[in-house]
C-alpha cells in the first residue's frame, strides 16, 4: 500500500552548519527507508490557492498549511506510522498525517 506523509510546521536553523545538521538528519533517515521511499517528496514553497465547491477561488490553504510531503510503501498503516516516527521534521516542532491510498481497482 501507498502512505503519503503530510508535513506541518517544522523549519531550518538559521545557521549554515545547523542546515547541513537537519539536512544530514534527512538524508539518514530516508537512507534508512530504503525502498519503501516512494516519492522522497519536497517541501511545499507557501504559495497556495483553495479551490470551494462553487468553483470560486481564493488563497490560502483549508485549515493549517502544511509544509511538504512524503510516499512509503508499507504494509499496513501502523507500519507507515512507525516509519514516519523517525521523521526530522519532529524535531523541529513539526507534524505528520499519514494518509493511507485506497486502491481503486
Amino acid at each position: 500500500m501507498k502512505y503519503v506523509l503530510v508535513f506541518y510546521g517544522g523549519g531550518m536553523p538559521d545557521t549554515p552548519a545547523a542546515q547541513a545538521r537537519v539536512l544530514k538528519q534527512w538524508s539518514r533517515w530516508y537512507e534508512n527507508l530504503g525502498k519503501s521511499v516512494v516519492d522522497g517528496g519536497l517541501p511545499f514553497s507557501g504559495r497556495v490557492n483553495k479551490i470551494r465547491d462553487d468553483g470560486t477561488s481564493a488563497k490560502g490553504p483549508i485549515g493549517q498549511r502544511a509544509t511538504g510531503y512524503a510516499i512509503l510503501d508499507a504494509q499496513d498503516l501502523e507500519k507507515a506510522t512507525r516509519m514516519a516516527r523517525g521523521c526530522p521534521i519532529l524535531k523541529s516542532g513539526g507534524s505528520i498525517a499519514v494518509y493511507e491510498t485506497a486502491s481503486m481497482m
